[in-house]
């Protein structure tokens, strides 16, 4: 018996709007103990990053390391926290995307649906793994963000080839 499958792979209108690495923890969340060097550190906004699959994005705070996350790169969707500001009766611009502290944020794709997908941000191939749920510290940055990002907080992700993430960079899956 022959089973025909049927993939979709479409090129959407999303792109990369932003790029944002740590060198560090800045949440005792991640660790209790001061001297596996929890921040603060800064957030850093880049115009590209350079990719190593398996491994996640240089510069970054989980780069070659397995994370309790255990994804090499996280991504959010700008509309998404723009929904949120306007769900709190804030301007659509009031929260930044930044903030989140996610790798890549996108606009115009649905991130939710990436999971268990495979997908290429540029000329980057990914994969889905999870939801990325919103961090406890958005509730200290901006209180009562945290509750209405459930579910929409965004996507964790693996690398699985090497290459550069640029902004302004499409995203097919």
């Amino acid at each position: 018996m022959v089973v025909a499958t049927r993939t979709h792979q479409y090129e959407c209108d999303a792109e990369i709007v932003d790029l944002v690495t740590s060198p560090g923890h800045s949440y005792w969340f991640h660790s209790k103990d001061p001297a596996s060097g929890v921040g603060p550190h800064p957030t850093l906004t880049h115009d590209e990053v350079d990719i190593v699959a398996g491994r996640g994005i240089v510069g970054d705070r989980f780069f070659g390391r397995t994370s309790r996350l255990s994804s090499a790169v996280s991504f959010v969707a700008a509309e998404a926290v723009e929904e949120v500001a306007c769900e709190l009766g804030l301007p659509a611009d009031a929260l930044d995307p930044v903030l989140m502290r996610r790798n890549v944020v996108t606009r115009g794709i649905d991130l939710n649906a990436l999971v268990g997908r495979r997908f290429t941000v540029g000329d980057v191939e990914c994969i889905g793994r999870r939801l990325c749920e919103p961090c406890a510290h958005l509730e200290r940055l901006s209180p009562g963000t945290l509750r209405p990002l459930v579910h929409r907080g965004g996507l964790r992700a693996d690398l699985l080839g090497d290459g550069v993430i640029r902004v302004g960079d499409r995203v097919s899956a």
